[in-house]
């Protein structure tokens, strides 16, 4: 997933208390002595308005209606170790066919000869071939998600900072990133995925180079 930045909302309540003291009647003498009065706190308080809005982040990755330029990335990536993943295909299929072979012999019909060399050659090629794909598909997808993180590191930043700069250009003072934070309601005039969406792949087209990692 993308790394997105999640903005906490700090909830605000605020009360104001008035005192009251009761008035006395001119020439009418109080029954009890008068209350100490009590300084009246401020009728109304500034409260800060926080302007909200929510964006699904993992609509960026849709490869149809997501930022173009995920697209062209996931494409180099794959493109980068499509070699990799077919030499390991290769290798499982090689696996799968000697696996045949072995049950096939196991399977004979009683009585048929078996050679037994043979037959243990088979398993020990089996063995050894199963542990090669292994440790060659573990470095693939270590190198592949090493690659992925260099690749993708300058788009996030660069999404981030859109997304920073689109906010403060409509008077958002928090977004809520809905596809990390699981929300209750959210009102569809709130959604600035689709807006956001838009405005970015208009400004970055998909090919355009990501900015370099700092």
């Amino acid at each position: 997933m993308i790394r997105n930045q999640l903005f906490p909302i700090s909830a605000l309540l605020v009360v104001a208390f008035a005192a009251t003291v009761s008035a006395q009647q001119p020439g009418r003498p109080p029954t009890q002595p008068a209350p100490t009065p009590v300084p009246s706190a401020p009728a109304t308080v500034a409260v800060p308005v926080s302007k909200m809005a929510v964006v699904y982040t993992d609509m960026f990755l849709d490869p149809k209606t997501g930022i173009a330029r995920f697209n062209t990335v996931v494409t180099k990536l794959n493109g980068e170790f499509q070699k990799q993943k077919d030499d390991i295909n290769q290798a499982q299929t090689r696996a799968q066919a000697l696996e045949t072979e072995i049950n096939k012999l196991r399977g004979a019909p009683e009585g048929t000869p078996i050679d037994q060399r043979s037959l243990q050659a088979k398993m020990d090629q089996l063995d050894q071939l199963k542990k090669d794909t292994q440790r060659k598909a573990e470095d693939a997808q270590a190198a592949y998600n090493r690659r992925r993180q260099e690749l993708f590191a300058p788009l996030q930043d660069d999404i981030g900072k859109a997304l920073e700069a689109f906010a403060k250009a409509r008077g958002i003072n928090v977004i809520i990133d809905a596809a990390q934070v699981p929300l209750l309601y959210a009102a569809d005039s709130i959604d600035i995925t689709r807006a956001f969406i838009t405005e970015f792949n208009s400004k970055n087209p998909a090919t355009a180079s990501a900015s370099p990692t700092p």
